[in-house]
């Protein structure tokens, strides 16, 4: 292993054991990120659902968007990106958690991020150019002092998916065997852990 390898799974390691919040976020997307801490927790010490996923929040579009998104956030390389590792199911059940306010702004910003590229690129987001929607997130992602307020609509959604795509990812079977090199002795000491009474917290 190189030492640039090394030092990217040291840093995998950080965003997994610390958690996934943005500085200075909006409420509703630190509430997201919450939740997200709470569901990587349980989803890492639990076995994957054998019984066939079914969304509870997410229509057919949505879901593609987010599957589109969080596979550019992770992207499969020598291993197996976001949608690999199901990342979309994921905040799914974080949306279905979260209070009807904070789920409305996430779902808000999809919305945003399919009309912001039909008005750029005359395409849905998940039909644009790879480099149509990579150059569309770059901008999200790039701090400013002060965004225009559309734009400011899609950097908080941004931010909030992209929390809930690290937390999804590396507490995945595929993102702690495959990515970071879990032997399934890996200890997440500052999640406070699953709160929800059905599964035992």
């Amino acid at each position: 292993m190189s030492a640039t390898d090394l030092n990217r799974r040291q840093a995998l390691r950080r965003i997994v054991v610390g958690g996934a919040a943005a500085a200075a976020a909006p409420l509703w997307v630190e509430n997201l990120l919450a939740i997200a801490d709470q569901h990587a927790a349980h989803r890492a010490a639990a076995p994957a659902a054998a019984a066939p996923w079914t969304a509870q929040v997410l229509n057919p579009q949505q879901n593609e968007i987010v599957i589109a998104v969080s596979e550019l956030i992770i992207p499969q390389t020598d291993t197996p990106g976001a949608k690999a590792a199901k990342v979309n199911e994921y905040i799914d059940g974080v949306l279905a958690d979260a209070n009807t306010a904070d789920r409305e702004k996430f779902l808000q910003g999809l919305t945003w991020i399919d009309v912001r590229s039909k008005d750029r690129y005359r395409a849905r987001f998940v039909n644009a150019a790879p480099e149509q929607q990579i150059e569309l997130l770059t901008l999200l992602g790039t701090p400013t002092p002060a965004p225009v307020p559309d734009t400011a609509v899609g950097v908080a959604f941004f931010d909030a998916i992209k929390g809930m795509t690290i937390a999804g990812y590396y507490t995945s079977e595929v993102g702690l065997k495959q990515e970071i090199g879990d032997d399934g002795q890996m200890f997440f000491a500052e999640f406070k852990g699953c709160t929800h009474p059905e599964h035992g917290a």
